[in-house]
């Protein structure tokens, strides 16, 4: 019958099995710790030449895994990435204390003996016979245990990692053969070194350095005799002996780690390495008040969407540089100790995540974004949102980026509204049209018919289509300035007819603005109403388009890494913003001409900075205001910021065309308006970003710009009106009719003018008689010269002036 007694002797039999076959592998062994590798013969020189050959690389140079950390412009911390938290530090950046605590627990007679300590082996085995079993790992086996599994860990090899620490004597055999193997390559400070930076601390600290800021925030090298003796006693059992789990102190365990602190201060007197007195004396309370925790991921930064951004980019194949594939990309950035450098400032992060907060709060049921981009340089220099805490245990959280596409950890994209007129204007100017182009601008206008140039050519536009401007307000005769200022619908419809929707849509794509889901813009080609902001696109692609009209016609590619660095210091290849000239300076600068009138005098007036600075913005609102920005820019900055209503929330269930007018959030209730809504957001975040910016100026437009080409005009001769306009206009010319007295009946067409030569798209008056012209009425008879005596006669009261016309409200 089994009994307490005789598993105690099953288990003293076990481990004396256990120990004479470690001693039987002792013996093969002892040749080479006696004798140089070069003059082993014989079994056990076989062996040890054997192993040094097999020996992984991994063990004569371990894979210095250590966190990768992200730093924002003015060098603070904005994210940490690791599988483990690990800095890897030299030998001299580790305190003596700290040395010769771990030795002191671990292997007192580490520098004395060789691979296997046999004195180690002798006294396991007398403890064993008594039935206390202990092993007698050298403290270079203890590392080759701890780096095969590692090795395992990074190769995602749980079997491997199971058999590097299983109880085993093929575990034995293995770890004493790379012993052996190892003693022969590195000096006995090398193994050390490498040792204190893979042994685990326990709450996640890998390696001493990160374990002397977790607990005590100091350097490994500033570690005192108390703290060193701690961290030494937690390697036996890191789950026991750890102080604190998640970076807060389990009062249950401070015992534990005190006497084990305790114990090794002890073993320090015990070796001689300290007095007893000072074992003693370090034998104080312990303090983690100053401990500074590593929070790894994103959900853990201020900012975890540019975390999350700056971790998509590092792990895309843009970043070839740190591994072919995603998995190889990703181990790169966990275990690579990189150093990754943007251009974030965190004051105009700061200052754009209160200004979207400010006026739209996270419970609110509407979404609000802003995103900064540096013109010169393609640099996203902020990007916030409404609801900036990562994660879903709350309505008011999201994983996703309002701010960028999909394939970046974006929802969906946005209609940008009338911000798309500015790449109509883009594609006239372009053409050569002048800012002078002027058009008849009804309130509401029909456009069935009309022919229009898609991607192949002219199409007649069969379906029925109105616009109206904002309020149906009518402008009657306006030039583009005015058109923008205002943004007139009618106006830029007939722009767009007449400069083509496939130019202005490759004048969009030329800026750096793409659909949302990927697809090339030009399918919308046969939609005069793109020119109204209907296509679904990101923030970030807007502001990268208008950054690229700040920027003097030259795009850059959005990039979020300035530099990165591996942890010997050497440089990482980023991805480039491919900086080039895209659209004609000139043309450029007759935008930003345009857009500056807009910021000052138009709808944009209300967003404007008002320091001094050149500036340049348009406003978009989207059919029944379901989402307004702002576009704008200086030289130096570019710059979104939009609100749109959101779909999912029940505030708007059950309504057939939500608005975000009339909504009340945080900042009130909201007007609808491109400039009075999401201009706030755009001005306090621009403000920041530019506090100690240059004031710089815009280039003045060219007299090209300003006065067009002049091109020729077609014949018309022999033709009706009907023909004649149909012709004039097929050449991209406006017409206008412009009736004269004639002898000819009245309706006869009379000709042109200008004849001959005029400006690109300009305007051609077509002549029509009004008949003769009529007689003048005779003048009626002079009144009889008053009699002086006669009384005065009283004059008529003076006329009324007729009051002024009720301004409807402008469009935005």
């Amino acid at each position: 019958m089994w009994t307490m007694k005789s598993a105690s002797l099953s288990q003293k039999a076990y481990s004396l099995l256990m120990f004479l076959a470690v001693s039987v592998l002792a013996g093969l062994l002892i040749s080479g710790l006696a004798v140089p590798f070069t003059a082993l013969t014989g079994s056990a020189g076989k062996m040890a030449v054997t192993a040094l050959e097999d020996m992984p690389a991994e063990l004569r140079t371990p894979p210095q895994h250590e966190r990768s950390e992200v730093y924002m412009a003015d060098g603070s911390l904005l994210a940490t990435f690791a599988d483990e938290n690990r800095e890897y530090v030299t030998l001299d950046k580790i305190s003596t204390q700290m040395q010769m605590a771990q030795l002191a627990i671990e292997d007192h007679r580490f520098y004395e003996h060789g691979a296997i300590d046999f004195q180690g082996f002798g006294r396991a085995a007398i403890k064993t016979l008594t039935g206390d079993t202990q092993g007698a790992s050298t403290l270079t086996q203890q590392y080759v245990k701890m780096v095969r599994i590692e090795m395992a860990r990074a190769s995602g090899d749980e079997e491997a990692r199971r058999k590097a620490d299983e109880v085993t004597i093929e575990r034995k055999i293995i770890e004493a053969r790379y012993a052996m193997a190892l003693e022969e390559e590195l000096t006995k400070d090398e193994i050390l070194e490498r040792y204190l930076n893979i042994a685990y601390y326990g709450d996640g600290a890998y390696g001493v350095q990160a374990a002397a800021k977790q607990y005590f925030g100091v350097n490994a090298a500033d570690l005192n005799l108390s703290q060193s003796a701690m961290l030494a006693g937690i390697v036996q059992n890191p789950t026991s002996f750890a102080p604190t789990s998640k970076g807060k102190v389990r009062e249950q365990s401070i015992k534990k780690t005190t006497e084990r602190r305790d114990v090794v201060l002890n073993q320090m007197a015990k070796w001689d390495m300290i007095t007893l007195d000072e074992a003693e004396e370090a034998k104080t309370p312990l303090d983690f008040s100053k401990g500074q925790r590593t929070y790894i991921g994103c959900a853990n930064s201020d900012y975890p969407f540019i975390c999350d951004y700056v971790r998509r980019t590092l792990i895309s194949d843009q970043m070839t540089s740190l591994g072919e594939t995603a998995e190889e990309r990703t181990n790169t950035l966990e275990r690579g100790g990189l150093r990754i450098h943007t251009l974030i400032d965190p004051a105009a992060q700061n200052s754009a995540q209160k200004a979207v907060s400010n006026m739209v709060a996270s419970t609110d049921p509407v979404l609000a974004n802003s995103v900064l981009i540096q013109p010169s340089t393609g640099l996203i220099v902020a990007m916030a949102q409404s609801r900036p805490v990562m994660g879903e245990k709350e309505f008011d959280q999201t994983f996703y980026n309002y701010n960028v596409g999909a394939s970046m950890g974006g929802a969906e994209g946005y209609q940008a509204g009338s911000t798309f007129k500015t790449f109509v204007l883009a594609s006239a100017l372009n053409q050569g049209a002048t800012p002078d182009k002027t058009y008849n601008a009804p309130g509401r206008m029909q456009f069935k018919g009309d022919t229009f140039r898609n991607c192949e050519g002219p199409f007649k536009f069969d379906q029925d289509y109105e616009p109206q401007n904002q309020g149906r307000r009518g402008y009657g005769t306006i030039d583009m300035m005015k058109a923008s200022q205002s943004s007139v619908n009618t106006y830029f419809i007939q722009l767009i007819r007449d400069t083509g929707i496939c130019s202005a849509i490759d004048m969009a794509k030329l800026a750096g603005v793409e659909r949302s889901d990927g697809k090339d813009m030009r399918v919308d080609a046969n939609f005069p109403a793109w020119v109204l902001g209907t296509t679904d696109v990101t923030p970030l692609s807007m502001a990268e388009a208008y950054a690229t009209f700040a920027n003097r016609g030259i795009h850059c590619e959005p990039i979020i890494l300035k530099s990165v660095e591996r942890n010997d210091g050497t440089a990482v290849e980023v991805p480039s913003a491919n900086c080039k000239q895209v659209i004609r300076q000139e043309v450029a600068d007759g935008v930003n001409y345009i857009l500056k009138s807009v910021a000052l005098k138009g709808t944009g007036r209300p967003a404007a900075l008002g320091d001094g600075r050149d500036e340049a913005g348009k406003t978009g609102t989207t059919n029944g205001a379901k989402a307004v920005w702002y576009a704008g820019y200086t030289p130096e900055m570019a710059g979104v910021a939009m609100i749109t209503v959101d779909k999912t929330n029940p505030h708007f269930k059950g309504t057939k065309n939500p608005s975000l007018t009339g909504v009340r959030v945080k900042g009130g209730r909201l007007d609808g308006s491109g400039g009075g809504d999401a201009g706030q957001i755009w001005k306090a975040a621009m403000k920041s970003a530019l506090r100690d910016k240059p004031k710089t100026k815009f280039t003045a437009p060219s007299k090209s710009i300003l006065e067009g080409v002049k091109v020729k005009v077609p014949s018309i001769k022999g033709m009706g009106y009907n023909e004649a306009k149909q012709t004039l206009e097929a050449a991209g010319f406006s017409t206008s009719v412009w009736r004269v007295y004639s002898n000819s009946s009245k309706g006869t067409f009379l000709g042109i003018e200008p004849s001959g030569t005029a400006t690109k798209f300009s305007t051609i008056r077509m002549k029509i008689s009004n008949g003769p012209k009529p007689k003048p009425k005779p003048k009626p008879t002079t009144p009889a010269t008053p009699n002086p005596q006669a009384p005065a006669s009283i004059a008529p009261p003076a006329v009324e002036p007729t009051p002024p016309a009720a301004q409807p409200t402008p469009q935005r």
